[in-house]
């Protein structure tokens, strides 16, 4: 590469992410960024032949993409039951206090950062849109990995998603609309056809066949995360020219808003005096976005090569520094529960 020979460094940069990818898998430490691994791999593809991946015989792959969120969103609703929702009534202030977080400091900070980065309109407007994005479900396994409360995780994630197809239209046209125009009906229908209704089916599945059908349990997760990988392989493809340009600023700038969601999350979470469990939770969900729905509303509009790069962008990076901040909080108890325990143990010890 550093020699200008890009034609023989490509396959190489492919085989050398795969090798990292299987490589991973053999320690505890790195497993988790084993998928990440494989993404890369599929956007290095991507980006050195990406003739394969837009079109063949007359059929364009973006034409998949709606049908894999939906997969997605329907494996998604096949982890869900109504108890999930049930708990805004358990824990009303910390669910409200992530949904805010979410759906304003992140669209908010995503319009910030395409202004002060002066992308390209239609770049710009797909900030906006990866920031107006409810939750994924990324963002629950990376609670769980950081001892975090994994209950108000999904909770918070199912509600999000139920709130999507009003709340993303409508920052999308506030924020969104100064670069592009958006049409907030055709937006909404888009996401219930491609969130709502799956997740539905989901639920249905989950309360009738759960347990009846083991191999969809079992086969749901792999073919999201293969789905999730083959749509940011067909974006990165259709979008290959603008993303080799304004690839390393896209990069900078999800780093900073990522980073930005986590801080913000967990410090407004113990400002309003939430356990720490629960401003971890509060962190990882309001930091993580689903990036997936982000690629199809963006295929929606017909601008995947354009208003799609950033969430293909920001989706593989929100999964690396979601893995390593639940690494660095797997390693340390919360700290009020560390407190707790020291309390018994001094108590105990004066009663012995």
């Amino acid at each position: 590469m550093f020699s200008g020979n890009n034609a023989q460094a490509g396959p190489l940069f492919i085989l050398f992410f795969v090798a990292l990818g299987v490589g991973f898998r053999g320690f505890a430490v790195t497993k988790g960024f084993a998928y990440t691994m494989m993404i890369f791999a599929a956007v290095t593809t991507a980006l050195n032949f990406p003739q394969y991946f837009v079109e063949v015989n007359g059929f364009k792959f973006a034409a998949l993409i709606t049908p894999l969120i939906q997969i997605i969103m329907f494996g998604m609703g096949t982890e869900m039951g109504l108890k999930d929702f049930a708990g805004v009534l358990k824990m009303p202030k910390a669910v409200l206090i992530g949904l805010v977080g979410h759906f304003t400091v992140m669209p908010l900070l995503g319009f910030s950062l395409a202004k002060a980065f002066g992308f390209p309109p239609e770049i710009a407007a797909g900030v906006v849109l990866i920031g107006s994005m409810p939750c994924g479900l990324a963002s629950n396994v990376m609670s769980y990995l950081a001892n975090a409360n994994l209950a108000l995780s999904v909770t918070l994630t199912a509600v999000a998603t139920l709130l999507a197809p009003f709340l993303t239209p409508m920052w999308m046209k506030i924020l969104g609309g100064q670069f592009v125009e958006v049409d907030v009906l055709d937006m909404m229908w888009d996401i219930v056809k491609m969130v709502i209704f799956p997740i539905g089916g989901g639920l249905l599945f989950n309360k009738f066949f759960k347990g009846k059908a083991d191999w969809v349990d079992k086969a749901m997760p792999l073919v999201s995360m293969i789905g999730i990988a083959f749509i940011i392989t067909i974006i990165t493809a259709a979008g290959r020219d603008n993303l080799i340009v304004i690839g390393p600023a896209l990069i900078v700038c999800a780093l900073i808003h990522n980073t930005g969601g986590y801080l913000f999350g967990y410090w407004i979470g113990r400002l309003f005096g939430l356990k720490e469990r629960d401003a971890r939770t509060i962190a990882i969900e309001v930091g993580m976005q689903n990036g997936g729905l982000a690629s199809g509303l963006a295929k929606e509009m017909g601008k995947a090569a354009t208003i799609g790069l950033a969430p293909a962008v920001f989706g593989p990076l929100m999964n690396i520094t979601g893995s390593i901040l639940a690494s660095y909080w797997h390693r340390k108890p919360p700290r009020d529960e560390e407190e707790t325990l020291n309390l018994e143990v001094n108590e105990l010890a004066v009663k012995s």
